[in-house]
Protein backbone atom coordinates (compact mmCIF):
# COMPACT_ATOMS: atom_id res chain seq x y z
CA UNK A 1 0.00 0.00 0.00
CA UNK A 2 2.84 2.45 0.78
CA UNK A 3 4.43 1.92 -2.63
CA UNK A 4 1.06 2.32 -4.34
CA UNK A 5 0.38 5.49 -2.37
CA UNK A 6 3.79 6.89 -3.29
CA UNK A 7 3.21 6.05 -6.96
CA UNK A 8 -0.18 7.76 -7.04
CA UNK A 9 1.16 10.78 -5.16
CA UNK A 10 4.03 11.36 -7.61
CA UNK A 11 3.67 13.20 -10.88
CA UNK A 12 4.88 12.26 -14.37
CA UNK A 13 8.51 13.23 -13.69
CA UNK A 14 8.76 11.17 -10.50
CA UNK A 15 7.05 8.18 -12.08
CA UNK A 16 9.21 8.50 -15.19
CA UNK A 17 12.41 8.51 -13.10
CA UNK A 18 11.20 5.43 -11.23
CA UNK A 19 10.48 3.61 -14.48
CA UNK A 20 13.91 4.53 -15.86
CA UNK A 21 15.57 3.16 -12.72
CA UNK A 22 13.51 -0.02 -13.00
CA UNK A 23 14.55 -0.48 -16.63
CA UNK A 24 18.21 0.16 -15.74
CA UNK A 25 18.07 -2.37 -12.92
CA UNK A 26 16.47 -5.09 -15.05
CA UNK A 27 18.89 -4.50 -17.94
CA UNK A 28 21.99 -4.46 -15.73
CA UNK A 29 21.00 -7.64 -13.86
CA UNK A 30 20.29 -9.46 -17.12
CA UNK A 31 23.77 -8.49 -18.35
CA UNK A 32 25.35 -9.41 -14.99
CA UNK A 33 23.82 -12.90 -14.94
CA UNK A 34 24.69 -13.50 -18.61
CA UNK A 35 28.27 -12.30 -18.22
CA UNK A 36 28.80 -14.35 -15.05
CA UNK A 37 28.02 -17.46 -17.05
CA UNK A 38 30.12 -16.27 -20.00
CA UNK A 39 33.16 -15.37 -17.87
CA UNK A 40 33.10 -18.66 -16.00
CA UNK A 41 32.89 -20.62 -19.24
CA UNK A 42 35.46 -18.45 -21.04
CA UNK A 43 38.04 -18.73 -18.25
CA UNK A 44 37.81 -22.52 -18.31
CA UNK A 45 37.66 -22.78 -22.11
CA UNK A 46 40.78 -20.71 -22.78
CA UNK A 47 42.94 -22.80 -20.45
CA UNK A 48 41.49 -26.09 -21.70
CA UNK A 49 41.63 -25.17 -25.40
CA UNK A 50 45.20 -23.88 -25.39
CA UNK A 51 46.34 -27.08 -23.67
CA UNK A 52 44.42 -29.19 -26.19
CA UNK A 53 45.88 -27.23 -29.11
CA UNK A 54 49.50 -27.79 -28.12
CA UNK A 55 48.84 -31.50 -27.59
CA UNK A 56 47.39 -31.94 -31.09
CA UNK A 57 49.63 -33.48 -33.79
CA UNK A 58 48.65 -30.97 -36.51
CA UNK A 59 46.70 -27.79 -37.16
CA UNK A 60 43.78 -29.69 -38.71
CA UNK A 61 43.63 -32.07 -35.76
CA UNK A 62 43.81 -29.13 -33.36
CA UNK A 63 40.91 -27.38 -35.09
CA UNK A 64 38.79 -30.52 -34.93
CA UNK A 65 39.64 -31.02 -31.27
CA UNK A 66 38.81 -27.42 -30.38
CA UNK A 67 35.33 -27.74 -31.89
CA UNK A 68 34.45 -30.01 -28.97
CA UNK A 69 36.26 -28.05 -26.25
CA UNK A 70 35.77 -24.40 -27.21
CA UNK A 71 32.15 -23.84 -26.16
CA UNK A 72 32.59 -20.07 -25.90
CA UNK A 73 34.33 -19.84 -29.34
CA UNK A 74 37.34 -17.85 -28.16
CA UNK A 75 40.36 -19.89 -29.25
CA UNK A 76 38.93 -21.69 -32.30
CA UNK A 77 38.45 -18.51 -34.41
CA UNK A 78 42.14 -17.69 -33.99
CA UNK A 79 43.20 -21.16 -35.08
CA UNK A 80 40.84 -21.22 -38.06
CA UNK A 81 41.94 -17.77 -39.25
CA UNK A 82 45.64 -18.55 -38.94
CA UNK A 83 45.27 -21.97 -40.55
CA UNK A 84 43.47 -20.50 -43.56
CA UNK A 85 46.41 -18.16 -44.19
CA UNK A 86 48.97 -20.91 -43.74
CA UNK A 87 47.16 -23.22 -46.18
CA UNK A 88 46.84 -20.59 -48.92
CA UNK A 89 50.35 -19.22 -48.46
CA UNK A 90 51.85 -19.65 -51.94
CA UNK A 91 54.36 -17.78 -54.04
CA UNK A 92 53.26 -15.58 -56.89
CA UNK A 93 51.39 -12.37 -57.53
CA UNK A 94 48.76 -11.65 -54.88
CA UNK A 95 45.12 -11.70 -55.94
CA UNK A 96 44.32 -8.69 -53.73
CA UNK A 97 45.89 -6.43 -51.15
CA UNK A 98 44.54 -8.74 -48.44
CA UNK A 99 46.77 -11.53 -49.76
CA UNK A 100 49.78 -9.27 -50.33
CA UNK A 101 52.79 -9.14 -48.07
CA UNK A 102 54.75 -11.81 -46.30
CA UNK A 103 53.29 -14.68 -44.32
CA UNK A 104 54.17 -12.88 -41.11
CA UNK A 105 52.22 -9.77 -42.15
CA UNK A 106 49.18 -11.74 -43.24
CA UNK A 107 49.13 -13.80 -40.07
CA UNK A 108 49.40 -10.64 -37.99
CA UNK A 109 46.47 -9.10 -39.86
CA UNK A 110 44.09 -12.05 -39.65
CA UNK A 111 44.96 -12.85 -36.04
CA UNK A 112 44.41 -9.23 -35.06
CA UNK A 113 41.00 -9.18 -36.74
CA UNK A 114 39.98 -12.49 -35.17
CA UNK A 115 41.18 -11.32 -31.77
CA UNK A 116 39.16 -8.12 -32.07
CA UNK A 117 36.01 -10.11 -32.86
CA UNK A 118 36.55 -12.42 -29.88
CA UNK A 119 37.25 -9.56 -27.48
CA UNK A 120 34.21 -7.72 -28.80
CA UNK A 121 32.02 -10.57 -27.58
CA UNK A 122 33.71 -10.52 -24.19
CA UNK A 123 33.30 -6.74 -23.91
CA UNK A 124 29.60 -6.86 -24.78
CA UNK A 125 27.52 -5.35 -21.98
CA UNK A 126 30.38 -3.44 -20.36
CA UNK A 127 29.15 -0.13 -21.81
CA UNK A 128 25.68 -0.76 -20.39
CA UNK A 129 27.05 -1.51 -16.92
CA UNK A 130 29.25 1.59 -17.00
CA UNK A 131 26.33 3.74 -18.16
CA UNK A 132 23.99 2.44 -15.48
CA UNK A 133 26.63 2.80 -12.78
CA UNK A 134 27.36 6.41 -13.70
CA UNK A 135 23.84 7.70 -14.42
CA UNK A 136 21.52 5.83 -12.04
CA UNK A 137 22.45 7.95 -8.96
CA UNK A 138 21.67 11.13 -10.89
CA UNK A 139 18.33 9.75 -12.08
CA UNK A 140 17.47 8.93 -8.48
CA UNK A 141 18.61 12.37 -7.37
CA UNK A 142 16.43 13.96 -10.02
CA UNK A 143 13.44 12.03 -8.71
CA UNK A 144 14.23 13.09 -5.17
CA UNK A 145 14.62 16.79 -5.96
CA UNK A 146 11.52 16.86 -8.08
CA UNK A 147 9.54 14.90 -5.49
CA UNK A 148 10.54 17.31 -2.71
CA UNK A 149 9.66 20.28 -4.90
CA UNK A 150 6.32 18.73 -5.84
CA UNK A 151 5.50 17.93 -2.19
CA UNK A 152 6.45 21.38 -0.90
CA UNK A 153 4.47 23.09 -3.65
CA UNK A 154 1.38 21.04 -2.83
CA UNK A 155 1.69 21.75 0.90
CA UNK A 156 2.30 25.44 0.37
CA UNK A 157 -1.01 25.72 -1.43
CA UNK A 158 -2.78 23.83 1.34
CA UNK A 159 -1.95 26.38 4.06
CA UNK A 160 0.29 26.15 7.14
CA UNK A 161 3.41 23.95 6.83
CA UNK A 162 4.60 21.96 9.85
CA UNK A 163 7.48 19.55 10.30
CA UNK A 164 5.08 16.62 10.59
CA UNK A 165 3.49 17.43 7.26
CA UNK A 166 6.89 17.92 5.57
CA UNK A 167 8.72 14.86 6.90
CA UNK A 168 6.42 12.32 5.25
CA UNK A 169 6.55 13.52 1.62
CA UNK A 170 10.23 14.43 1.87
CA UNK A 171 11.07 10.99 3.27
CA UNK A 172 9.17 9.34 0.44
CA UNK A 173 11.05 11.48 -2.09
CA UNK A 174 14.41 10.45 -0.60
CA UNK A 175 13.60 6.86 -1.48
CA UNK A 176 14.45 7.75 -5.09
CA UNK A 177 18.04 8.53 -4.10
CA UNK A 178 18.34 5.19 -2.33
CA UNK A 179 16.85 3.47 -5.37
CA UNK A 180 19.39 5.13 -7.65
CA UNK A 181 22.26 3.93 -5.47
CA UNK A 182 20.76 0.43 -5.27
CA UNK A 183 20.73 0.27 -9.07
CA UNK A 184 24.19 1.79 -9.56
CA UNK A 185 26.25 -0.13 -6.97
CA UNK A 186 25.77 -3.66 -8.44
CA UNK A 187 26.47 -2.32 -11.95
CA UNK A 188 29.71 -0.64 -10.86
CA UNK A 189 30.92 -3.69 -8.94
CA UNK A 190 30.09 -6.01 -11.84
CA UNK A 191 31.83 -3.70 -14.32
CA UNK A 192 35.05 -3.73 -12.28
CA UNK A 193 35.02 -7.49 -11.70
CA UNK A 194 34.27 -8.31 -15.33
CA UNK A 195 36.91 -5.84 -16.46
CA UNK A 196 39.59 -7.68 -14.49
CA UNK A 197 38.45 -11.05 -15.82
CA UNK A 198 38.33 -9.79 -19.41
CA UNK A 199 41.83 -8.35 -19.01
CA UNK A 200 43.18 -11.73 -17.91
CA UNK A 201 41.46 -13.58 -20.76
CA UNK A 202 42.66 -10.96 -23.24
CA UNK A 203 46.26 -11.40 -22.08
CA UNK A 204 45.99 -15.19 -22.46
CA UNK A 205 44.49 -14.90 -25.95
CA UNK A 206 47.10 -12.38 -27.08
CA UNK A 207 49.87 -14.66 -25.84
CA UNK A 208 48.34 -17.64 -27.62
CA UNK A 209 47.95 -15.64 -30.86
CA UNK A 210 51.59 -14.57 -30.70
CA UNK A 211 52.77 -18.15 -30.12
CA UNK A 212 50.53 -19.42 -32.92
CA UNK A 213 51.91 -16.84 -35.33
CA UNK A 214 55.52 -17.76 -34.52
CA UNK A 215 54.72 -21.47 -34.87
CA UNK A 216 53.26 -21.09 -38.34
CA UNK A 217 56.09 -18.84 -39.50
CA UNK A 218 58.72 -21.30 -38.28
CA UNK A 219 56.83 -24.20 -39.88
CA UNK A 220 56.62 -22.40 -43.25
CA UNK A 221 60.30 -21.41 -43.35
CA UNK A 222 61.66 -24.77 -44.62
CA UNK A 223 59.10 -24.77 -47.44
CA UNK A 224 60.02 -21.22 -48.35
CA UNK A 225 63.71 -22.09 -48.33
CA UNK A 226 63.17 -24.87 -50.85
CA UNK A 227 61.44 -22.55 -53.25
Amino acid sequence: MDALHWWRQGDAVTQGAALVLLAMSVASWVVIVWKLRLMRRATADVARCTAAFWQAPSMDAAAQRLQAFDRSALVLPLVVAANSIAIHSVRGAPASLASAGSLSQRLTRVLRDALHDVLGRLQFGQVLLATVGSTAPFVGLLGTVWGIYHALTAMAGAGQITIDRVSGPVGEALVMTAAGLAVAIPAVLAYNVFGRLIGRIEADLEGFARDLRELLIDTAQPADAKT
